[in-house]
């Protein structure tokens, strides 16, 4: 592990002790290695749109949209492959949030998200992308399936 130390100005600094003491960060080094790594995720995303990921997509949409929630399923069933699971919460008398575990190729999973997103009626969305590499891995699972399609986060610089 290497020391690196950074000189801040006052009102800098008072924003990110603000931040660290606001996010229960214990220390410093934590929330600049987490804020470091976030940034270098997104850098990696823009280089490398393509590839896999594990996603998360959150929106919060009025129910009572005209045929708002039977666009939504035909858009989750043309894209079934895409989705692991979904979560579906009642938040009030009008509107519901719904969130998504998404994997698949990077493109095809913002692409969905972007068509969700942008559907009349959803009021809030956001997609939270993660790179992974896929390997075709063969161990014992305790049955007879043999090789296994595995997703592995991809370690960050």
């Amino acid at each position: 592990m290497q020391r690196v130390t950074i000189t801040l100005d006052d009102d800098l600094s008072d924003a990110f002790e603000r931040f660290r003491a606001e996010h229960g960060y214990a220390n410093r080094s934590e929330a600049v290695r987490d804020l470091i790594r976030e940034r270098l995720q997104a850098e990696r995303l823009q280089r490398e749109p393509t590839g896999h990921c594990v996603a998360s997509l959150s929106y919060v949409y009025n129910h009572h949209e005209r045929e708002l929630a039977g666009r939504l399923t035909q858009a989750h069933h043309q894209h079934h492959d895409l989705a692991v699971s979904t979560l579906h919460v009642h938040l009030d008398h009008d509107h519901c949030l719904e969130t998504v575990v998404l994997r698949g190729a990077t493109d095809r999973v913002r692409a969905f998200a972007d068509a969700v997103i942008a559907q009349p009626g959803v009021r809030h969305g956001r997609l939270s992308v993660l790179p992974v590499r896929v390997a075709e891995e063969a161990h014992d699972h305790g049955d007879d399936a043999g090789a296994g399609r595995h997703l592995h986060l991809e370690p960050l610089p």
